[in-house]
Parts: C-alpha cells; structure tokens; sequence
C-alpha cells in the first residue's frame, strides 16, 4: 500500500491497516509530514489523524510532535517525524533485551501473549514480541500460545506469521482457551503489549487482555506488559480516564453486537511494565 494523501492514511488506521501503539505514532508524525509537503491545511490534517484512533496515545503524540515543528517548514516537520520512527525502532529492541532479562529462567518459557506486537506492529522489532524474541535468541522459549484476539484476530494473521518467520514454535489458540489454558499451568509468563498506561499503572490493551492478567494472578504467574515510554500517559492519572474505541459490530456479528476494541487492566494485575528506560511494578504499588 502506497498512501499519498493524509485522509488515505486516516482511513488505513481506522481499518487498522495500520496498527500497534509504536506503529501509530510514527504512522501520525509521517502522515503531518505528507500534509506539509503537499502544502495541505496541515492543523486539519492532524486533527483527523489524532482521532483516528482515541485509545492509543502514541498516534496523537506523534502527530503533535511533528506538527511542533510546523513553523520552521516542511523539511523540519519530515525530520521530526522520522526521529519519532528512529526512537520507536531503538525502543522496541532496548525493551526486548530489558524484559527477556526479567523473564530468564533455568528453563526454556511457555509463554502466552495477545494480539499483535512484533514488527509489524511496533517500527522493526516489537515489544512483547520483541522479548519473546530475544529469549529466542537465547534458547530460552519452550513455545509459544498466540491468542487468535477478537475482534480482527490479529494473533491468528499477524502473530502467528511473525513467529513462524523467526522459526519460533507456536500455537494458536481462540481467546477463550487462555485462562483455561493458565489455569492447568500450562503457562510460565504472559507478555503482551499496550495502547496507552495510566500514571497509576493501569494498562489498556487489546480487549481479552484483562481475563488473562486475572488468570495470570490466581495461577501465580507473571504478567508482563511490554511498551515503549511513549505510550506512558502521565497525563491520564486511572484506566477509567481511557477512551475505549468501540468499532463496527459488522465485524464480529451480522446483527446487533458490542464490539469493544480495547479493555483496560487494573495495576495490581500487572507484575511488570517494561519499557525501553525502566522496569515498574504496579502490583507492587509502583507508579509510572
């Protein structure tokens, strides 16, 4: 896909096309990019690039920062948003190296994961997928359990292609399976990324996320939340201040249905939040 015009890259991430929290906000700065140097209203353009998607704070956080920039021209504009695509890159490998620090073990890991968070979705690497990598590299994964994940299944299509490439040994499972799955402690750590943390250390994600960290809790095994700083929101103080984008019904149902994209987390379900900078444990009582 080619996309030549800001409203054209408004629409792919809506249709998730474009995807994943440090995907997004490299996807925003590139897409005011295009508005400035087509000589288009540019504070319109990042307007309709911010709502696209109200969850994930990397897209307006991108977008604003390159628009920052608007006043010292076009060039200065580009150049802003390819640093937000250089730093998102960097950051997804430091929180691969960081988290697969957290998770070594003695043994090879069965680990679970949700939705989608590799290359694909985070500029290069990945970040839940990246640790998952990274203990690859290591010898350190057993196998691996890839939620399918409602309402696109993201894991089935992208997840599972990611970790076949990198010849890691998967299974797909449909999301209701998982707890079950954790529960017969088939399970060593979940790991999975997210969309925008609460300073409290709340965390939304892709909805069926928050029935594996309660799974993860009674079985007494880590759940492990993997993203880069830039999708730490200190300005959102709870998941209750969270927009929850709820999509098309048509998507999961012929007839009347509630489609929820994301839910949220409460922190002291979360073991750890790993990002490029830091490792914080909101179950702990740690806040970000």
């Amino acid at each position: 896909m080619v996309i030549t015009d800001p409203d054209e890259l408004v629409d792919a991430i809506r249709r998730l096309a474009v995807r994943g929290a440090p995907a997004l906000g490299a996807a925003g700065a590139l897409g005011v990019a295009l508005a400035a140097h087509r000589g288009d209203d540019v504070p319109g353009a990042a307007r309709r690039l911010r709502g696209a998607r109200p969850t994930a704070v990397n897209l307006a956080r991108g977008v604003d920062r390159a628009l920052g920039r608007l006043a010292d021209g076009p060039d200065a504009v580009l150049a802003e948003a390819r640093a937000v695509l250089d730093e998102e890159a960097k950051a997804c490998r430091a929180i691969g190296e960081r988290g697969a620090d957290l998770l070594q073990a003695d043994r090879p890991l069965r680990l679970l994961t949700h939705c989608n968070t590799g290359w694909l979705a985070a500029v290069e690497w990945g970040t839940a997928l990246g640790i998952i990598a990274v203990l690859h590299e290591r010898g350190q994964v057993e196998h691996v359990y890839a939620d399918e994940t409602r309402p696109l299944l993201q894991g089935a299509r992208l997840t599972a292609w990611e970790l076949a490439a990198q010849h890691i040994d998967h299974r797909v499972i449909v999301d209701g399976a998982a707890p079950s799955l954790i529960a017969r402690g088939l399970v060593d750590a979940v790991v999975v990324g997210a969309d925008r943390i609460a300073a409290n250390g709340d965390v939304a994600n892709k909805v069926g996320t928050y029935p594996l960290a309660l799974a993860a809790a009674r079985a007494g095994i880590s759940f492990v939340v993997a993203a880069p700083e830039s999708t730490v929101d200190a300005g959102t103080p709870t998941g209750a201040s969270i927009e929850i984008e709820e999509r098309d019904p048509a998507e999961v149902a012929a007839g009347p249905a509630y489609n929820p994209a994301f839910d949220v987390t409460p922190a002291d379900l979360v073991t750890a939040v790993v990002t490029e900078r830091r490792t914080v444990r909101p179950a702990g009582g740690e806040t970000l």
